[in-house]
């Protein structure tokens, strides 16, 4: 009880923190600031070199959140476009992302979903729409290209590429560092839900998403197979 209430307050001191600075790139010393809310709060500096990179489909790859000499050589690979399944935000990822992108003249297309909770129907219906109308060749990621690179590389291969639900399963393993025991095995969980509640009648993804997907029912029988895991 008091180890769970001590990382509590870390935690929150940590978001506190993270929301404290780096939200501004418009002076040298705000973007010296931003570098640092970067590579600190961000965590970049892991991802200069572990890149998680690879290839989904023809014309179609997954990453983690990209540093500036990656975005470079991803133009220089013909990239025409990038998913970003963070979300627009205020703060140094996403300021700096756009800055590069602008520059480079690759479309930043946002695609906001999570990690650890479902998606809310809308957002799950943008999501497959950018997946099916995105220009190629896309980069797609998210902040550790595991979990939300995951499922949106799923869901390419079964909603566009037309792929089984088994081959798509394979974008979300350990190979990408995502583990479907934690909390993220929630983007798991949304899959195991559309095949239980389509093996009678074949249908497909994103009509099962418009005609029975819903974020309260998904949380509650996440929450219920987790508390029958223990």
């Amino acid at each position: 009880m008091m180890f769970q209430a001590v990382t509590n307050k870390l935690n929150k001191f940590e978001r506190k923190l993270r929301r404290a600075f780096g939200d501004d790139i418009s002076t040298p010393l705000k973007r010296a600031e931003a570098i640092a809310h970067y590579q600190l709060m961000d965590h970049a500096f892991f991802r200069f070199l572990w890149t998680n990179f690879d290839k989904v489909a023809d014309g179609v790859f997954r990453s983690n959140q990209p540093t500036d000499w990656r975005w470079k050589a991803y133009k220089k690979m013909g990239i025409k476009a990038v998913l970003n399944l963070r979300g627009p935000d205020n703060y140094s990822p996403y300021l700096f992302e756009k800055e590069t992108l602008d520059d480079l003249g690759i479309l930043l297309v946002d695609a906001k979903i999570y990690a650890r909770k479902p998606p809310k129907k809308d957002e799950l219906l943008h999501l497959i729409n950018c997946l099916k109308t995105m220009p190629k060749p896309f980069l797609l990621h998210c902040k550790s290209g595991a979990d939300r690179a995951g499922l949106a590389s799923a869901l390419y291969l079964l909603i566009v590429e037309g792929e089984p639900l088994e081959v798509a399963r394979q974008q979300l393993s350990w190979r990408y560092l995502h583990l479907k025991f934690t909390k993220t095995g929630i983007v798991d969980h949304i899959l195991d839900v559309f095949e239980e509640q389509t093996k009678d009648t074949g249908m497909d993804f994103e009509t099962w998403v418009h005609q029975h997907y819903s974020r309260d029912a998904m949380k509650e029988s996440f929450a219920a197979e987790k508390r029958a895991w223990f």
